[in-house]
């Protein structure tokens, strides 16, 4: 079983299988595998109009989704939501915070005020019609008098969400004895999330983070999984470090080695297209990122972009008004200007490609790979040198 956790359509996964492409916005990766049930957790938020489209994408890839279930307590992304999100970020001008115009944020914080629409409600028409009527006063009150905008009309929502029922209908579950009923009987589940903790709401570089928790802790309470069942908690890194959007990045590259790094490690959103920003390998935020998940073990992918550069530079900590720090502060206008404190690293100036165990790689690459896991305090179980399966190094079992 996997389980997508928390997040929606802003953000997904690209997976390679076989030399064919495949690009999550919302359904699990898990789907790709024909005897694995895919739950989408109520931690997310879920547009129906693009969770139906990415559906047919893979029925038109012959890809099976019968074992696919919907949360019938996810929140779902409603047509004015994109609208607030847009305007809001207009509103900050030079403060914005680089969203993806998805809806994402409102939705959740509509969910926080209790005027969200779940997934179940989808099965319930005349409930849908009177929230409807409740919630759009507000939403249109709030359009027409703060941003001028055009109000949304109530029965062509209501008619657009009860098609949306039709389809969604025979998935929409209640996923508690599902899950439950997993933990029983043993199965292998997988949570599988989206963003990383640095976009996390309370742990990340707020105001510039997601509207939900990224973390292992996020994961449990978007599935209904308890701590005490988890066995593994696995932290993906990349070898260098990236973002999307507005924030400080103190390691970032903004020259022609940056440059290079985006091209040749395809560092474009798997939702939005926009290109990545890149920098060296933050083992402050890496170190960060394994305490407050729990990380038992790293996999490090994408090294292979790595295999060109001459010298590599590992962030270990900070200076911030004389100060050191070993982790990243809250204090968003310090982070900005903290000055990174690097030690270099020999490249290793060869591909790695062809590598099929971590022995194969070259002695640079396997000490850069050690020093990462050192710093970062977790061991490296798995190292990735390509996007398809045969490109994935595995030193330790993770299960």
């Amino acid at each position: 079983m996997v389980v997508r956790s928390q997040g929606g359509d802003n953000a997904g996964h690209t997976v390679v299988v076989e030399g064919q492409t495949f690009k999550f916005r919302l359904i699990p990766s898990g789907i790709l595998s024909p005897t694995t049930t895919c739950v989408i957790g109520h931690g997310m938020v879920v547009n129906p109009r693009s969770f139906l489209a990415e559906l047919d994408e893979l029925h038109a890839h012959g890809v099976n989704t019968d074992k696919l279930v919907i949360s019938d307590r996810a929140h779902m992304v409603m047509p004015y939501h994109p609208v607030f999100d847009r305007l809001g970020e207009q509103q900050r001008g030079d403060d914005r915070l680089g969203t993806t115009h998805r809806g994402i944020g409102p939705a959740y914080e509509d969910k926080v005020r209790r005027v969200g629409f779940r997934v179940g409600d989808l099965t319930k028409p005349v409930f849908l019609e009177k929230k409807l009527r409740f919630v759009l006063r507000l939403k249109n009150e709030s359009l027409t008098r703060l941003y001028g905008h055009e109000p949304f009309d109530e029965l062509t929502i209501l008619d657009e969400y009860l098609e949306y029922a039709e389809r969604l209908g025979p998935r929409i579950r209640d996923i508690y004895p599902i899950i439950q009923g997993a933990l029983r009987e043993d199965r292998r589940i997988l949570c599988e999330g989206a963003q990383g903790a640095m976009l996390d709401l309370d742990l990340g570089t707020y105001p510039y983070v997601t509207s939900s928790a990224p973390t292992a802790g996020g994961a449990l309470t978007g599935s209904g999984i308890p701590p005490s069942k988890v066995t593994r908690t696995i932290g993906v890194f990349k070898a260098y470090t990236t973002r999307v959007g507005y924030g400080p990045f103190p390691t970032e590259l903004e020259g022609t080695l940056g440059e290079l790094i985006r091209e040749v490690g395809s560092e474009f959103g798997t939702v939005t297209g926009r290109a990545r920003r890149v920098g060296w390998f933050d083992a402050a935020v890496a170190r960060y990122s394994v305490n407050t998940s729990g990380i038992d073990s790293m996999a490090i992918t994408k090294v292979d972009v790595l295999d060109q550069i001459e010298t590599l530079r590992i962030a270990t900590g900070y200076m911030s008004k004389g100060e050191h720090w070993d982790h990243p502060m809250s204090n968003i206008s310090h982070l900005k200007h903290a000055e990174p404190v690097y030690e270099e690293m020999p490249g290793w100036l060869t591909s790695t490609k062809d590598c099929r165990r971590f022995e194969d790689l070259p002695a640079a690459c396997q000490a850069y790979i050690e020093r990462l896991g050192e710093l970062a305090g977790a061991p490296v179980d798995v190292v990735s040198v390509g996007p398809d399966r045969e490109h994935t190094l595995v030193r330790r079992s993770m299960v």
